[in-house]
């Protein structure tokens, strides 16, 4: 469960999304799309929501990885910070009309990897088509994609989701490559209840902002550094800020073998600021039985572990780290990382 401090922090973390905590160019992806859909309804709640609301209503098994503690930011037994907007879905479809196209857009909190493209608190837009007579759901990816990416080539991957059928990964192409930006389906009966048809539609909107703008690095779109916050008031393209060189240091820790990149990002981001590291890499796992006994005893190893050789990338968007910092930050990463006691 989330410790007061830690609840404190994580709600305190800007909603970029929120026109009341200052505007940003991600507010204006949200009134485009608005501009584009059949009367869309701006739906938003605040984050601590009812974990039936995350994932019963939803469709989710008990049995569900994703409802792990190790990746839900569990309040109580029965309150999370929501993992995903489609949490405001269930209760706003208690009260709209049988033609509205309802955006929830907010802060989503995810244990995630450490790297340019994913952070702990990442945008996220639902976007739900409810209809009295079946639409085309490639209709609704089209008019979305080419909204919020004018230019840019896509493509639909068939994909599961608890909360639709004939679901779809949208991917764009960038530089050559082809990265997920969302889902979509068609809305699940469970979920729709008494409302005849439904499109449903979750985006990713660090990542779109970041594609429509050239954003090399999501850690950019919070920077407070004038020459890099000023960028983000509008969609014109990206200047870039000269690059400051990088700092690599390769940490060696015990942990628990059920630990991973996303537990083990999840642990780092609350250690140091999340603007200095840039990114993880877990370059090798042994398992604690492996170790010579020497290096068992020095590491303290026990059953149940694993030995994690982690290479950490460090910059700051918009100065030179120091050895001094560096050092001081890997130090209190291999302090801060080392399993507790049994």
């Amino acid at each position: 469960m989330y410790r007061t401090e830690e609840l404190v922090h994580a709600l305190n973390v800007r909603d970029l999304t929120d026109p009341a905590q200052g505007p940003h160019a991600m507010q204006l992806l949200i009134a485009e799309l608005k501009a584009a859909l059949d009367h869309p309804r701006e739906v938003r709640h605040h984050p601590l929501v009812p974990v039936e609301h995350n994932y019963e209503h939803l469709g989710y098994p008990r049995d569900a990885i994703t409802r792990d503690a190790r990746y839900t930011r569990y309040v109580s037994e029965t309150c999370m910070l929501r993992s995903h907007t489609t949490a405001m879905i269930p209760p706003a479809l208690k009260d709209v009309s049988p033609d509205v196209t309802l955006l929830c857009p907010g802060l989503v909190y995810r244990r995630d990897t450490v790297d340019r493209l994913h952070t702990g608190t990442p945008h996220q837009l639902d976007v739900w088509r409810i209809s009295t007579d079946p639409e085309p759901l490639d209709d609704l990816i089209d008019t979305v994609v080419t909204t919020l990416l004018p230019g840019k080539r896509y493509r639909t991957i068939d994909a599961e989701h608890p909360y639709t059928t004939h679901g779809k990964q949208i991917d764009v192409e960038h530089d050559g490559q082809w990265v997920e930006v969302g889902e979509c389906g068609r809305a699940a009966r469970h979920v729709l209840k008494h409302h005849p048809h439904g499109l449903a539609m979750g985006l990713g909107l660090d990542r779109v902002l970041m594609l429509r703008k050239g954003v090399p690095d999501i850690r950019l779109l919070r920077n407070p550094a004038p020459r890099i916050s000023s960028q983000m008031l509008d969609l014109a393209g990206y200047r870039p800020i000269s690059r400051h060189p990088a700092a690599i240091r390769d940490i060696s820790i015990m942990a628990d073998n059920d630990d991973d990149a996303d537990t083990l990002g999840d642990r780092i981001r609350a250690l140091v600021p999340e603007d200095v590291v840039e990114e993880i890499e877990v370059l090798s796992e042994t398992p604690s039985e492996q170790l010579p006994g020497h290096v068992q005893e020095r590491l303290d190893a026990r059953p149940g572990q694993k030995n994690v050789l982690i290479r950490v990338t460090m910059r700051a968007p918009e100065r030179t780290l120091t050895d001094r910092e560096t050092n001081e930050i890997r130090d209190r990463l291999l302090q801060g990382l080392r399993p507790t006691a049994p």
